[in-house]
């Protein structure tokens, strides 16, 4: 066994993920309101699970002059810099604003210079709910947002009023809207595949409580009138006129567009641990037909447990797909978490039950993720923080680029999800986050000792309230520029390793 478990390894980085492992499960957002965390700030987040784009700019503001109109466009997530426009779709137009606000450009976009930050997660929905003639995806109405509005509120009422103007193209998806007040979890869909419009509803998280989306719709009865809750007036008319809810009893928002994901449940694996990570006394087990909206933690949350969550992979749980990867009784050195399919299936073929598969929250599949901090007591340019990394959020440092920054890398200019592309910033992590799963029970400590001493060093000498524009430029270069060295110096290590023999 152990020369069969010595060769499979060899082939984990020949193997191409399988289109199995982004149904349905792709992305992660946990959110924490202001009297939640340890320190006042909010937080939203969000892994993007997939082979989307990892080109990231910094858009500027801009004014615009009476007349102007903005491009309604659709395919952007998959283009290889800036200005490659291979698959891109022009919508429509809608008339500009007057100024717009510099906000990141990741392939959903995500922070913009007044602290409004976004996160999201797909949850499908029934496919007879999407027109693909609809203007707007998902990741154009988080772009409008972003350069317009300045609060959460107001970005959710713009977004939901433009794709019911002219109309909602995507499938069922959730965004995590914050700013530096409060957060609010925020679901949409389509109205039927020759419709133009979309049904939508928003919850507001209570700021002593900490929340999780994970690929299922969570918002359950509509409230109109409370005012932590919003939604569009033809959400129960939708799911009539589409057979998803026969017009009797409480409508519930999460059991009529839900999708087959989850099994008729508000949750399934990730928002089950996350939930009771953070209020283990309330008891809430797996085997519950309907989970909290959101929890009270237990304690305070720092940003480092955040952090911390988003490299779960459910090691010395009954969920460790590691558990039963052994040579005799220990655990094999290549066992690790984020096999892919085929590997999976390999194992289960010489051992049968070998591995079951869960989705854990760090995945091999996901092109980056962010977690962003958005603080009230500071400015703007300093106050809100995205938290990026690329590739495996279990394997890569995390890199600040703040509200107030102009300027990124230059190896971000570029995506490396195509094609190899050496100096592009995934992979000067890729490649050593590929090489360390050959043998991760042997690697790990190395890459969590190397995390943690970034996290550190990054956290620990954020600049000051008053720093400029070309200090915030300076301080994500630092953090990325010892990103690169650290997974460098672990890329040459374990290729001395591995040419030896393991």
């Amino acid at each position: 066994m152990k020369k069969i478990f010595a060769l499979l390894s060899l082939f984990v980085l020949l193997l191409p993920l399988s289109a199995q492992e982004f149904d349905g499960q792709s992305c992660t957002s946990i959110m924490v309101g202001r009297k939640a965390s340890a320190d006042g700030s909010v937080i939203t987040s969000h892994t993007c699970d997939g082979r989307y784009r990892t080109w990231v700019q910094m858009e500027p503001a801009a004014d615009h002059e009476p007349g102007t109109m903005h491009p309604v466009l659709r395919g952007t997530m998959h283009t290889k810099f800036r200005g490659d426009t291979t698959g891109v779709k022009l919508m429509g137009e809608i008339p500009e604003a007057a100024h717009t606000y510099a906000y990141l450009n990741t392939a959903y976009p995500c922070l913009n210079e007044k602290q409004l930050a976004i996160g999201e997660t797909t949850f499908v929905g029934p496919d007879t709910l999407v027109n693909p003639a609809g203007w707007f995806t998902i990741e154009e109405l988080e772009r409008v947002a972003l350069q317009r509005c300045d609060n959460a509120r107001d970005a959710i009422r713009l977004m939901g009023s433009l794709a019911q103007q002219y109309g909602y193209g995507d499938s069922g998806e959730c965004l995590t809207v914050a700013d530096k007040n409060e957060v609010w979890q925020f679901e949409i869909v389509g109205v039927g595949k020759d419709k133009i419009g979309a049904a939508w509803v928003a919850r507001r998280i209570p700021d002593d409580h900490v929340a999780v989306s994970a690929n299922i719709p969570r918002i359950g009865k509509i409230d109109r009138k409370s005012k932590d809750m919003m939604a569009s007036a033809n959400v129960e008319q939708v799911a009539i006129d589409n057979g998803l809810w026969d017009g009797k009893g409480t409508f519930v928002f999460w059991k009529a567009f839900n999708s087959s994901y989850g099994k008729g449940k508000n949750f399934s694996d990730r928002e089950w641990f996350i939930l009771n990570h953070f209020a283990p006394s309330l008891g809430l087990t797996y085997d519950m037909d309907e989970l909290p909206f959101s929890v009270k933690p237990e304690r305070p949350v720092d940003i480092r447990e955040v952090m911390a969550l988003y490299r779960e992979t459910y090691e010395g749980t009954d969920f460790d797909m590691t558990k039963n990867v052994k040579l005799d009784t220990l655990v094999s050195p290549v066992a690790n978490p984020w096999l892919t399919t085929t590997m999976r299936n390999t194992l289960n073929t010489i051992a049968p039950g070998t591995i079951e598969f869960r989705r854990t929250v760090a995945v091999a599949w996901c092109a980056y993720s962010h977690i962003t901090q958005l603080r009230s007591w500071m400015p703007d340019s300093v106050g809100g923080v995205c938290w990026l990394s690329l590739d495996n959020p279990g394997q890569s440092p995390r890199v600040p680029v703040f509200c107030g920054t102009s300027a990124l890398p230059k190896a971000f200019e570029t995506c490396g999800q195509r094609q190899y592309v050496p100096d592009c910033a995934l992979w000067q992590f890729r490649r050593a986050n590929k090489l360390a799963t050959l043998a991760w029970q042997n690697t790990k400590k190395n890459f969590n000792e190397e995390i943690l001493r970034l996290e550190n060093l990054a956290l620990d000498g954020q600049p000051s309230a008053g720093a400029s524009t070309a200090a915030l430029n300076a301080y994500t270069e630092y953090i990325y520029q010892e990103g690169v060295r650290s997974w460098k110096a672990l890329e040459e290590k374990y290729w001395l390793q591995f040419g030896l023999g393991f």
